[in-house]
């Protein structure tokens, strides 16, 4: 056998691993595709490095990776079909998990949103006009695209000029035949009116006119100065920051998360410092601060309180009558038993938010149709959303309403699955009604339905719509620092805490809880699970 064809053997090996028993055309159009996959993720990955997105980034890498891996390699090509259920995973649910915990650990909040160096890039971009400017009267003009520009026009003694001024563009001076008083329209842009002037003012507030290293700004409602100048500067050496309009040094604070002035306790503006902050890594401050402040830490245990109190209450009411209706409806015999069992099952068809608004109107302490008629019949107004444990009352009925029939539909279907010639045995072993049901229906039905009542409490432990949609969390909480309802449970707390709160959205506070509300989360599904084990060993035993 010659060298040569030995070497074209060893040659095909690879290809043949590579292109596997299809024909050549279906691998082309397989490494094409996966060509295309690899170069958006880069462009991707490129983009998310640029915002300074490093953990999305590398976690898109990371995937990209395991997919070409999963693809090329012949001896992991099994894990192909597994690969996209395994990217989504990674992607929406362990990133997630990590970023909270990363937030958490920061002082991430409306003051400190931004990294240190979006920080300088935003203060760095803020002008000032210094005293020595040039002053200018200013007419504007806009283009059909609508971008603005200055019409600038200077008398002093013998001096007159004037200067036409475009965002980006260097300022250029009008010829001499053009007169002090601006046109109608000057190189394609049109003077705007008073009112229009009037309109834009908010908008061109604090736009710069001109290039950057000669450009004008607004001073007042008649007058323009030039030059406008960038007021903040940063100095690496001393990791300072100037104010070149009064000349008040701004030192960097790693412990705050901010520039402030020498003498300054805190990040806020009221104590000088630079607005906005940045983000810093301060640990387990957010935990130590939500154990050890009174004012955070006593809303949050009556608020866990309500929430393990309110979803178990919803799993035991809404199985009890939904498996209630379903027993009923399982007697053949009964009339009509079809058009009821569909009728019934209207409200879990209609939508959630529709429903719970009808019912926040029948609740309306004032001129719902509920207290209406209890007026009517019994001379009484019950204060439904003002008082907690009525407000807690009303919460569980609606949800009630909401859910019971799908549990009437889950526990029909699980009925079904007993056999009849278990009744008939312990019929003849003197069983009354109750104690068929309790030894023998109920058992079963637990093995069957035990794992969506776990579902249900954690659905239920979560369930942001209900108390959103029907009380908003009220009536609020006396005496406590952040907002804070009795019928909050511990997710609208924590979206009111990042996303609702006057004081300031407080996204490590917030992460925090999460991370508590995960790990209690799965404390209790674990002891559920172990009780659905026992479930299925009595069930064995029937």
């Amino acid at each position: 056998m010659s060298a040569t064809s030995t070497g074209a053997r060893g040659l095909q090996r690879p290809l043949a691993a590579l292109i596997g028993d299809g024909p050549v055309w279906a691998a082309a159009l397989k490494y094409l595709g996966l060509m295309v996959v690899d170069a958006f993720a880069l462009v991707i990955v490129y983009t998310l490095v640029e915002d300074d997105n490093l953990l999305l980034a590398l976690v898109i890498a990371v995937i990209t990776v395991m997919m070409n891996v999963f693809l090329l390699v012949p001896s992991l090509y099994p894990f192909k079909w597994m690969s996209p259920g395994l990217a989504l995973v990674t992607l929406l649910v362990i990133y997630p998990i990590i970023y909270t915990v990363i937030v958490s650990l920061t002082n991430y909040s409306d003051g400190h949103l931004f990294t240190k160096e979006q920080t300088i890039n935003l203060l760095s971009r803020q002008k000032y006009l210094p005293d020595d400017a040039t002053v200018y009267n200013w007419s504007l003009f806009a283009s059909e695209s609508g971008e603005y520009a200055l019409w600038l026009t200077r008398e002093d003694g013998d001096i007159q000029e004037t200067l036409f001024a475009v965002p980006g563009e260097p300022i250029t001076v009008v010829s001499s035949e053009a007169a002090q008083e601006p046109p109608e329209d000057y190189e394609g842009f049109r003077q705007l009116s008073r009112a229009e002037s009037v309109q834009a003012a908010t908008t061109i507030q604090d736009m710069q006119f001109g290039a950057d290293d000669d450009s004008v700004g607004i001073k007042s409602r008649n007058e323009a100065g030039r030059p406008f100048r960038p007021r903040y500067v940063y100095d690496a050496a001393q990791d300072a920051i100037l104010d070149r309009a009064d000349g008040t040094v701004y030192q960097a604070n790693e412990e705050l998360g901010c520039f402030m002035p020498q003498g300054a306790r805190n990040c806020s503006a009221e104590a000088g410092a630079l607005i906005p902050g940045y983000r810093v890594f301060i640990g387990t401050e957010n935990f130590v601060r939500l154990v050890n402040d009174p004012g955070l830490s006593g809303p949050l245990v009556r608020i866990f309180g309500w929430t393990v109190t309110f979803a178990l209450l919803t799993v035991l009411l809404n199985f009890g009558m939904g498996l209630f209706m379903a027993v009923i409806l399982n007697d053949p015999y009964m009339p009509g038993r079809k058009l009821i069992r569909s009728l019934l099952f209207i409200p879990y068809a209609i939508p959630g938010v529709i429903s719970i608004l009808a019912w926040r109107g029948m609740f309306n302490e004032s001129l719902g149709v509920i207290n209406a008629n209890l007026n009517d019949i019994f001379g009484v107004s019950v204060p439904w959303f003002s008082d907690p444990g009525w407000a807690k009352f009303a919460v569980l009925m609606v949800n009630l309403w909401l859910s019971y029939p799908y549990m009437m539909l889950i526990c029909s279907g699980a009925l079904q699955t007993i056999p009849a010639d278990i009744y008939e045995a312990a019929a003849v072993d003197g069983a009354t009604g109750w104690q068929r049901f309790w030894s023998v229906t109920l058992p079963l039905l637990l093995i069957v339905v035990g794992p969506l009542l776990i579902a249900s409490f954690v659905f239920s432990f979560n369930n942001y719509l209900i108390i959103e949609g029907l009380t908003q969390g009220d009536p609020p909480m006396a005496g406590t620092i952040t907002p804070a309802g009795h019928t909050d449970i511990l997710i609208n707390y924590t979206y009111n805490l990042a996303f609702g709160s006057d004081r300031g959205a407080d996204y490590g506070y917030a992460s925090a809880i999460t991370l508590i509300i995960f790990v209690m989360t799965a404390a209790i599904t674990t002891a559920q699970y172990r009780l659905t084990r026992r479930w299925e060993e009595m069930g064995a035993n029937v």
